[in-house]
């Protein structure tokens, strides 16, 4: 029996379809693609254009679980309510853990590599300088309130496709022969020069590709404000298509120009694709969108953290003080604010005193905690909505490559840990359920 779902939204909706889908891009397109994607071109060769495909297909299916669900009940916790109407207090209290948890973390690696693509023009500046002011600016971001977030990130979402889009002619024209001489790589012919590490360096590079399309959780909370709550999925499908085609072109003609094996992980593709011709003006110009895209994605991670302590709040399942409003001025209530910058505040130190391998460890972790909630959000569209046939095809192929992504990192032994370090987190926090579901049920007994 499917559970019946509400059809009263809760939010009053101002948002257009097209607005959510630029809300979506600007939240997406950051760290993860912009430099995240080097390490799986070094992983996979030609075939990161597979992992990107399937981590693509696999993005539209969640997200459209997702967007129907808030179609037919716009809830403000998202996921995490539909998780929990779906199998009860324990699923929707470990998802929106599990969320909040790996969000504080990744946060903190993203304002350490704004302040490493910052130290670029500024050299000898310690790191913690700009972490702590892109920290503060990110605060600011937040506390303009829900419009001044979505204008924001409208803003964000048009300067980032445009560098995409800059790159892609300027790759084209060089590509063709129309810029000075410099590296060309042509097209690979053989299955040995698209797979050099074999389909075993695919798998393993599938996490990172996942990665780039992180983001659409914020998305999923930000549908509450749709005008029309039936265009969620629309707009999912609208952003989608977008970001796979420039994703796809783009890293096919980095691909193209330069061997797979000069690309490493602490460079952009894009800028690597290019360091050979005489373009002095690139690297500047493509620096400073990266630096807008980590500091969008982080400001992004940061609304859509403190709407979930607040939401959590308000079901009991953190401090109730959390969800006490009493300055009206401010779009979060202040201790909500309060602790997720104070966990902003311990992730940036952490990112800045641990070895480096140890916090790349633990930030591997967090996105494979972001993945899991992809798992919690399929399953959670399969007791809560009327499924077609095509539903549970597709339904199966997200579960499908799900799996294949968080098992591929068993063969990559720089992502090894993180899978072992995630476990971890979602060990403590079954320990947590396990401890408060004596309480929990009392609570139900008296009400």
């Amino acid at each position: 029996m499917k559970k019946k779902i509400g059809c009263k939204s809760q939010v009053e909706g101002k948002l257009k379809w097209w607005q959510l889908s630029l809300i979506g891009v600007g939240c997406i397109i950051g760290t993860g693609y912009f430099l995240g994607s080097s390490i799986a071109i070094k992983a996979t060769g030609p075939s990161v254009l597979i992992a990107f495909l399937l981590a693509a297909v696999c993005t539209f299916i969640v997200f459209d679980a997702l967007a129907k669900m808030s179609a037919q009940d716009p809830q403000k916790g998202s996921f995490r309510s539909y998780a929990k109407k779906a199998y009860g207090r324990w699923a929707g209290f470990s998802s929106g853990w599990v969320y909040w948890s790996s969000e504080m973390l990744i946060m903190g690696s993203q304002l350490t590599a704004l302040s490493l693509f910052t130290r670029f023009w500024f050299d000898g500046i310690p790191l913690w300088v700009f972490a702590s002011i892109y920290a503060v600016l990110g605060i600011a971001v937040v506390l303009i309130g829900t419009k001044g977030f979505e204008r924001m990130e409208n803003v964000f979402a048009v300067t980032k496709v445009a560098a995409i889009l800059m790159f892609i002619v300027l790759a084209s024209l060089a590509l063709f022969g129309c810029l000075d001489e410099g590296a060309k790589q042509g097209m690979p012919r053989t299955m040995s020069e698209v797979f050099p590490h074999g389909f075993l360096g695919l798998w393993g590079a599938l996490l990172y590709a996942f990665y780039a399309f992180g983001g659409i959780e914020v998305m999923g909370i930000m549908t509450v404000r749709l005008e029309n709550k039936e265009d969620a999925p629309k707009a999912g499908r609208s952003m989608l298509i977008l970001l796979g085609v420039i994703y796809i072109v783009s890293l096919s003609l980095a691909i193209l120009i330069v061997p797979f094996h000069d690309f490493h992980g602490n460079q952009s593709p894009f800028i690597t694709a290019l360091e050979t011709y005489h373009l002095p003006f690139f690297p500047h110009v493509f620096n400073g969108a990266m630096i807008i895209a980590g500091f969008s994605t982080m400001s992004a991670s940061f609304f859509s953290v403190t709407t979930m302590i607040v939401t959590l709040s308000e079901d009991g399942d953190a401090p109730a003080l959390f969800s006490k409003q009493k300055k009206k001025k401010l779009q979060f209530p202040l201790p909500a604010l309060l602790l997720t910058t104070a966990g902003l505040i311990v992730s940036i130190v952490l990112s800045l005193l641990l070895p480096g391998k140890i916090y790349e460890y633990i930030t591997t972790a967090a996105g494979l905690m972001l993945i899991y909630n992809w798992f919690f959000i399929l399953i959670s569209f399969h007791r809560l909505i009327k499924q077609t046939v095509w539903d549970k095809v597709k339904q199966a192929v997200g579960l499908l490559l799900i799996l294949l992504a968080v098992s591929g990192t068993l063969l990559e032994s720089a992502s090894r840990p993180g899978f072992f370090a995630s476990l971890g987190f979602l060990i403590v926090i079954s320990l947590v359920i396990l401890k408060l579901r004596h309480k929990w049920k009392e609570e139900e007994a008296a009400s």
